[in-house]
């Protein structure tokens, strides 16, 4: 099984390491961007836009949480590409299309992936959970219920979560965090961000570089 990947350094080295490269031949988007493979990943999207327009047939799995739906092509595999979600043992998958999705299972067949198919919306299903228990527990921080360390303490040890919310706010990135809520709260104002988390951004924007 030949991969064509696109991801940023951070990514690179992680994505190597994933138990299921062992079933694949991988090459890097920028050493060999044209390259024709079985399959494609682009793990940038959020960041740089869409990649491997040219592929129509293949499938082209993307890390696009945030993304419409009607903005992606018919062909692309919404996946969570996020910081402490790839390395899941189970990966969740949004595509509705029959003949992609076929060819989706096969690809992930041969690379011994486990994975599930959930409605093909922004977040998918564990990404929303997460974006939202971030988003209450900054409502909490704003309110003073208590601090960011205690309220991540009590995340793991009341439902054994591997992360706090603030450990997972920087971890995936709380930028990305707010634009899967704005995605979502377009739909259902449920989603409404927390004005202590838009309070804390605007000042990490505003901090000079060093």
């Amino acid at each position: 099984m030949q991969i064509l990947v696109k991801v940023n350094p951070s990514q690179k080295t992680k994505f190597a390491a994933l138990p299921i490269m062992a079933n694949a031949s991988i090459f890097w988007h920028d050493q060999d961007p044209d390259k024709q493979v079985d399959a494609y990943f682009d793990l940038c999207y959020e960041e740089d836009g869409p990649c491997f327009s040219w592929v129509h047939h293949q499938p082209i799995f993307v890390n696009a949480l945030t993304a419409p739906t009607d903005s992606l092509p018919e062909n692309a595999i919404r996946f969570n590409g996020w910081n402490g979600f790839l390395e899941r043992k189970i990966w969740e998958l949004g595509n509705e299309h029959p003949s992609h999705r076929a060819r989706a299972q096969m690809v992930l067949g041969t690379m011994q992936q486990d994975f599930v198919w959930v409605p093909n919306e922004p977040g998918l299903v564990a990404g929303r959970v997460i974006a939202m228990i971030i988003n209450e527990a900054y409502f909490a921080l704003g309110d003073g219920v208590s601090s960011k360390a205690d309220m991540d303490i009590a995340m793991k040890l009341g439902t054994n979560y591997p992360f706090g919310p603030f450990e997972w706010a920087e971890k995936i990135g709380l930028s990305k965090i707010l634009a899967l809520l704005q995605a979502l709260e377009k739909n259902n104002p449920r989603y409404q961000p927390a004005p202590e988390m838009m309070r804390e951004l605007t000042e990490q924007f505003q901090q000079p570089i060093s």
